[in-house]
């Protein structure tokens, strides 16, 4: 299980060798106990707190703990102090971010951003025949972007950047484009906007990218990567460019959650609260937020590369299938 403290004043600390969260409200102090090995991260919104027992706990049991911004953007993080796997992996991380592979890593992972969002629209039309032919014209100008990202060449990803970030951006206008027209009239938002979020819908997906990202983070680090050796996204002061580049193909993810959530109605105006220039998702809207997301990570599986597993798992599957292939013990996907 995840471990989530968003009350603003909730306090993690240790009783009798498990974790023991206190929230106070209404006068009263609630306290709930839970064993270490059933957790997996601890996640601390603003305002809440925890103690250094908990830490050293959830150190002692490999349990990342992440500290979040109040709109799910990952701050810092607490890990144990060993590294985990052979140096050589970043070594080749970093050989391989100068060459071709470079290239082919991130036509990889764009690409199946891209092609992960034509199928979010793709599904559309089964129950939206109203609208085919505003989808259908959505899709194709979709597709084309999409063949011209797996038809670039080039012998560093450097020489084609801008125009991969043109053709990605350009997709992903359309695509939320897209899932606003399809909205009820009430959820409809602009496009998307981050700090702070104009609109509810883009409060709701900048805080499960928030939370995705860190997942992401902690996959790479499992798996030996370099979270700052990124491809694409390049080489920025304090910038886990790899994070960036790695979580493309996964951020589809949070997208159906959270398009599912609104096209279902599930989603109240006081979920959100009003801040300077636009809302923020308050403890309401976050709790909501993360039951579904949390379901659709650990609980449900699927079918994936001829395994069935989890979707949080497909994220660590193919963070160790890329450090392999960075240290030739498995061949390029």
């Amino acid at each position: 299980m995840q471990l989530h403290l968003n009350s603003y004043g909730a306090y993690l600390h240790v009783r009798e060798d498990m974790f023991e969260v206190q929230v106070r409200a209404e006068g009263e102090t609630r306290k709930t106990q839970v064993a270490a090995h059933k957790v997996k991260s601890i996640w601390l919104s603003t305002g809440t707190a925890l103690s250094s027992d908990a830490v050293k706990l959830a150190v002692r049991n490999n349990i990342d703990i992440v500290f979040l911004e109040n709109n799910g953007t990952p701050i810092g993080r607490v890990w144990h102090a060993k590294l985990g796997s052979t140096t050589l992996i970043r070594k080749r991380q970093l050989e391989a971010s100068l060459g071709e592979a470079a290239l082919h890593y991130t036509k990889q992972w764009v690409g199946a951003k891209m092609d992960n969002q034509i199928a979010l629209v793709e599904s559309l039309r089964k129950h939206r025949p109203q609208h085919l032919g505003y989808l259908d014209f959505q899709l194709e100008s979709m597709a084309v972007l999409r063949r011209q990202v797996a038809e670039i060449r080039a012998r560093h990803v450097d020489d084609v950047a801008d125009s991969i970030r043109g053709w990605e951006g350009t997709c992903g206008r359309l695509y939320f484009e897209t899932l606003s027209f399809v909205l009820p009239q009430q959820y409809q938002f602009g496009g998307r906007s981050f700090r702070p979020a104009k609109d509810p819908f883009n409060a709701f997906l900048n805080y499960a990218y928030g939370v995705l990202y860190s997942r992401v983070e902690k996959a790479l680090m499992l798996a030996g990567a370099d979270p700052f050796v990124g491809f694409l996204h390049r080489d920025d002061y304090n910038y886990k460019s790899m994070v960036n580049d790695f979580i493309e193909p996964f951020r589809g993810y949070a997208d159906k959650v959270v398009f599912s959530l609104f096209s279902a109605k599930k989603i109240r105006q006081d979920h959100t609260d009003p801040v300077t220039g636009g809302v923020s998702l308050n403890k309401e809207g976050k709790a909501l937020l993360m039951e579904h997301f949390n379901q659709y990570l650990e609980e449900e599986k699927v079918r994936y590369k001829g395994r069935q597993q989890s979707r949080a798992a497909t994220i660590q599957f193919d963070a160790h299938q890329f450090a392999a292939e960075l240290i030739g013990k498995s061949s390029p996907q």
